[in-house]
């Protein structure tokens, strides 16, 4: 097997290789590294290496299969971490000049279930500061790109470990999702990025937007995503909203298919404007799925957008945990999210309060639909990748640009919670890969990766590569 099969090799089929002894983890680790080398000075997805304690791990995974002990179902897969999850004994600098020698003494609950479960983590990924914003670049590490065309945006927050993803630099790469930012970056890089229910991955530590955030991997396929959130679910008394086990295997349920299952889809929520292309192809996918026997409806919600109300809550949180740095510690912040420090301050318990009672009334208007519907699906976002350098999609300088507006469907399912997953459907006519979105019941995670399996299944994507130049 070639060092190019090995990084392209899902996590699935490389756990199979290693406990076959068809491959060594050892030589997995090499190879992973090796490819990070060469190509990380081009995309700048990884900030930190972790390749001493990579490679000591890898050694003692490779003498545990030649002993014969039992290994956990990621035994010897090389796992990336975003630089703003924690790790034990690891820099967590969350892209922050403020954080740059900070080194956190715990795993979070989704790190040491991986760990527990055999994976190698072989670096930290790149992040906008704090993960505030949808595109990847940080004061500290500079611009992640897109691996699809590195003038282009990888999206973020997760984007450094998207971008490693769709690059061959391991098959799963843990983010973090607080409005998008797990979906965001799986959309531009043509990934599976799986938001799973709140609740259902522990957080820990806590941050200030915890009533957003979501934990999750970005993968290649479906079954690496259905198996990253076997691993990383359950329970943890360190965070109160994680919810116990589900007592299902998404993984061992992926192909039980989708006959019968109702799906409403909508093509802008009510509010969205989306590029033509890719409501073209949006369409086109979600339809497909009655060949794997759902019945698909397009419907008229008539929502309207929730982007102030979240705003409240993740830009409000972000920023009101900084407003009260002195001046010499503010200045070293990226200058968008010193702005929403600023607005922040300004914030009172009453917008709070209302905020809260406008996230409830929005709920008001979704949970109806999941009566008569198993599943909603959307475009995952309104744009195409673009330039690296802008935060975002608008034009510089446009008076009425917002952040994330061209992501109008990833953050109301942050306000609600719901499992929301995002899935290659296609490539534009410039070869940019396009997300559809699959939101599912609360906390039915199963249907959602049972739709996104089957539309890969319809429509297969994971053989398809970025070329990417080298720097070196």
């Amino acid at each position: 097997m070639t060092n190019e099969d090995i990084h392209y090799l899902s996590a699935v089929d490389l756990a199979a290789a290693i406990k076959s002894k068809e491959l060594s983890p050892v030589e997995v680790t090499e190879a992973t590294l090796a490819r990070i080398e060469h190509l990380n000075p081009t995309l700048n997805c990884f900030c930190t290496s972790m390749a001493e304690e990579a490679r000591a791990d890898a050694k003692e995974a490779e003498a545990a299969v030649m002993r014969g002990d039992e290994l956990g179902p990621l035994h010897g897969v090389p796992v990336s971490v975003k630089d703003i999850v924690a790790v034990k004994d690891s820099r967590t600098t969350s892209g922050s000049q403020l954080l740059k020698d900070y080194v956190t003494r715990d795993d979070a609950p989704s790190i040491a279930k991986l760990r527990k479960a055999g994976a190698i983590l072989i670096g930290r990924t790149n992040t906008p500061e704090f993960g505030w914003k949808g595109v990847t670049d940080s004061p500290l590490f500079g611009i992640t790109r897109n691996p699809w065309n590195t003038n282009l945006t990888p999206g973020g927050s997760s984007g450094g470990a998207a971008a490693a993803v769709a690059a061959g630099m391991g098959p799963i790469g843990v983010g973090t999702d607080g409005g998008g930012s797990v979906r965001i970056p799986a959309a531009f890089c043509g990934l599976v990025g799986m938001k799973a229910s709140f609740g259902r991955i522990a957080n820990f530590p806590a941050t200030p937007v915890d009533s957003l955030r979501h934990t999750g991997p970005l993968t290649r396929t479906v079954a690496d995503a259905a198996l990253a959130v076997d691993i990383m679910s359950g329970p943890d008394e360190r965070d109160p909203c994680s919810l116990p086990c589900s007592g299902v295997s998404y993984l061992t349920e992926l192909d039980a298919g989708i006959d019968d299952v109702r799906v409403a889809y909508s093509p802008d929520l009510g509010y969205a404007v989306v590029d033509p292309e890719i409501a073209t192809l949006c369409e086109a996918s979600a339809n497909r799925l009655r060949d794997a026997g759902a019945v698909v409806e397009q419907v008229d919600l008539g929502w309207h957008d929730p982007y102030d109300c979240w705003v409240s809550f993740f830009y409000g949180g972000i920023g009101a945990a900084h407003c009260r740095r002195p001046p010499e510690e503010l200045e070293l912040l990226d200058p968008g999210l010193r702005k929403l420090v600023d607005v922040a301050a300004n914030l009172t318990a009453v917008d709070l309060v209302k905020a809260t009672m406008v996230r409830s009334a929005f709920w008001q208007r979704v949970w109806p639909l999941f009566n008569e519907y198993d599943l909603l699906i959307t475009p995952a976002l309104a744009v195409k990748p673009f330039p690296v350098g802008q935060n975002n999609a608008d034009p510089p300088g446009e008076p009425d640009a917002r952040h994330l507006r061209w992501s109008a469907f990833t953050y109301p399912f942050n306000l609600t919670g719901q499992p929301a997953c995002s899935v290659p459907c296609g490539w534009s006519d410039s070869q940019l890969p396009i997300g559809l979105q699959i939101i599912g019941r609360r906390f039915d995670d199963s249907t959602v990766l049972r739709a996104a399996r089957a539309l890969e299944q319809l429509q297969p994507w994971a053989d398809r590569r970025p070329v990417i130049p080298s720097n070196k």
